[in-house]
C-alpha cells in the first residue's frame, strides 16, 4: 500500500468520524430541545396553575366579602326597621300614657276607680293591717272611699274591715311641661303590708305597663303582621 492509499483511507476514516460525531451532536441538540421544552412546559403548567389557585383564592375571597357586606347590610337594614317598629309602639304607649291623665282629671270617675284599685290590692294582700300610698293631690278622694272599700273588701272575703294607713309618703304628683322628664305618677294606689315584705302596685301606670306586655304580641301583629308579630 502505497502513501497515496494510506492517505486516502485516513481521510475516509476521519470523515466517518467527523459525520458520526455530527450526527451524534444533532442528536444530543434534538434531545436537549426536546427536554428544554418539556421542562419548559412543565413549569408554564406549574405558573398557570398558580395562577389559576391565586385568581380563585382572590373569587373566593371577593365572593366571601360580598357576602359579609350583604349580611352587614341586611342586619342593618333589619335593625332599622326594628327600631322604627320600637318607636312606633313606644309612641303609642306614650299616647297611652297621656290618655291616662285624662282619667284622673274627671273625679267622679275616677274616685270609682280609686275604689276598685283598693279593693283589689286588698284582696291580694289578704292583711288586717295595711299601708296606703297615693299621690298627695289624690287624699282626699282615697279618704272618701276608704270606708266604703274596707266594706266591700271585708264582704267579699268574708273577714273583718282591716285597719288601712295612708302613708305620708306619697306617690309622685302627675308629669308636667316642667318635669317631663322627672318621676311621675298618673293616679292609682300602693298598698302594702306594714312590714313591707308584701307590696301590691295598683298605678295606673303600673297596669298600663302590665297591660301593654300582654297585648305587645296582638299590637305588633296588627301594625307589622306575622312576621313582625
Amino acid at each position: 500500500m502505497n502513501d497515496a492509499e494510506v492517505s486516502r483511507q485516513i481521510q475516509q476514516m476521519v470523515r466517518f468520524i467527523r459525520q458520526e460525531a455530527e450526527e451524534k451532536a444533532n442528536e444530543i441538540a434534538v434531545s436537549a430541545e426536546e427536554e428544554f421544552n418539556i421542562e419548559k412546559l412543565q413549569l408554564i403548567e406549574v405558573e398557570k396553575r398558580k395562577i389559576r389557585q391565586e385568581y380563585e383564592r382572590k373569587e373566593k375571597q371577593v365572593e366571601i366579602r360580598k357576602k359579609i357586606e350583604y349580611s352587614m347590610q341586611l342586619n342593618a337594614s333589619r335593625i332599622k326597621v326594628l327600631q322604627a317598629q320600637d318607636d312606633l309602639v313606644n309612641s303609642m304607649k306614650e299616647a297611652a300614657s297621656k290618655e291616662l291623665l285624662r282619667v284622673s282629671s274627671e273625679n267622679h270617675h275616677y274616685r270609682h276607680l280609686l275604689k276598685e284599685l283598693i279593693v283589689q290590692c286588698l284582696l291580694r294582700l289578704k292583711e288586717s293591717a295595711v299601708l296606703l300610698r297615693c299621690r298627695k293631690d289624690d287624699t282626699g278622694l282615697v279618704e272618701s272611699v276608704l270606708h266604703s272599700a274596707k266594706e266591700e273588701y271585708a264582704e267579699r272575703a268574708n273577714v273583718h274591715p282591716p285597719d288601712i294607713l295612708i302613708d305620708k309618703v306619697y306617690l309622685p304628683p302627675a308629669p308636667t311641661h316642667h318635669n317631663a322628664h322627672g318621676l311621675s305618677c298618673a293616679g292609682g294606689v300602693v298598698l302594702a303590708s306594714r312590714d313591707g315584705k308584701i307590696v301590691c302596685e295598683n298605678t295606673l301606670d303600673a297596669r298600663l305597663d302590665v297591660a301593654f306586655r300582654q297585648k305587645l304580641p296582638q299590637i305588633r301583629k296588627q301594625l307589622f303582621g306575622l312576621v313582625a308579630a
